[in-house]
């Protein structure tokens, strides 16, 4: 089975079956029917991709109401951990995240439903990194937790001093001072 439950409801990985030969591999990174008979019928409109240096920490970042977006994201070349935060005040899980290494040896994908803040750190030299979502990006409706919030205690596996964030992710708030909850 392609897919493997996490601690956290609805926070899914995913493993493609890669089939390879001497030529290289091949695989299929998403295919709507098999993701809807495995429960997870989120409606891809949007792709994005970024690239970034080792110890780049992008997030932790979620859209709001009417815009919260679902996410697969993986990545195509490199290595990163994937990091997403359950936002859900009705879960027994709010607060708690799960971490997952992504690259493109494993293949693995991690399926972000909405909901939940999500943020990655490059661990190779460089990464190139994928992920489809499920509405389209707005600004008005962005959030961001900080990535290193005390309480969430996020091991990022970068060396301390070496973390490269935006400005807009070194002054976002920690959890505790957040004013949103889906």
């Amino acid at each position: 089975m392609p897919f493997i439950k996490t601690k956290i409801k609805d926070l899914v990985i995913f493993e493609p079956k890669v089939f390879g030969d001497d030529r290289g591999y091949f695989f299929e990174s998403y295919n709507k029917k098999l993701f809807n008979d495995n429960g997870i019928d989120a409606d891809f409109i949007q792709d994005n991709q970024s690239f970034s240096s080792y110890g780049t920490v992008r997030g932790l970042h979620f859209q709001k109401g009417e815009f919260a977006q679902a996410k697969l994201v993986r990545a195509v070349k490199g290595i990163v951990l994937d990091v997403a935060v359950d936002l859900r005040k009705d879960s027994e899980t709010f607060g708690q995240y799960v971490a997952v290494e992504l690259s493109e040896d494993n293949q693995r994908q991690l399926f972000v439903p909405r909901g939940f803040a999500h943020g990655f750190a490059v661990l190779s030299d460089t990464a190139i990194f994928a992920y489809k979502c499920d509405n389209l990006y707005n600004k008005e409706s962005e959030g961001s937790i900080a990535y290193n919030d005390k309480d969430l205690n996020i091991d990022w596996r970068i060396k301390e001093g070496e973390e490269i964030v935006s400005q807009k992710d070194a002054e976002a708030p920690e959890l505790k001072n957040m004013d949103y909850k889906f």
